[in-house]
């Protein structure tokens, strides 16, 4: 799978950890950057991580912020993108089989590197219900 990926500084560990990790299970990866965990501003990683995933360039997206609600906020002004947040593996599932998310956001600052993996498996194995869900799903972009 093709995989984008980014952080700002507060995730540049568990996304440089998770870059090493997808990359041993044959993924794609991208690193959107940062390259450093000096202090950066999450926008200049998650517009162009989004823009790219929106034109089709990447099957999924991963963002991870100390929180996850900046990298979000931002990934979701982008059309195409669904942008959740997911701290338990449940979450992210539900947000692949109900919302259709294509933007995976951690919040690194409240979960553990091995609970991150946990999380992002469950986000890349799990697909799209459809169904009653792609009713909804086709109204997000308007």
């Amino acid at each position: 799978m093709k995989i984008a990926l980014g952080s700002d500084h507060a995730g540049f560990a568990q996304k440089e950890m998770l870059r090493t990790w997808l990359s041993s299970q044959g993924h794609e990866v991208h690193d959107f950057g940062t390259h450093t965990a000096d202090s950066m501003d999450y926008p200049d990683v998650a517009h162009p991580l989004s823009e790219a995933v929106a034109a089709g360039e990447y099957e999924e997206g991963i963002l991870l912020c100390g929180s996850a609600n900046g990298v979000a906020i931002t990934a979701n002004k982008h059309a195409g993108v669904r942008a959740a947040i997911a701290w338990l593996p449940e979450l992210a599932s539900l947000a692949r089989q109900h919302n259709d998310a294509n933007v995976l956001c951690v919040p690194a600052r409240y979960v553990s590197g091995e609970q991150a993996q946990e999380i992002v498996s469950a986000f890349l194995k799990t697909d799209f219900e459809g169904g009653r869900h792609q009713h909804r799903v086709s109204k997000i972009d308007g």
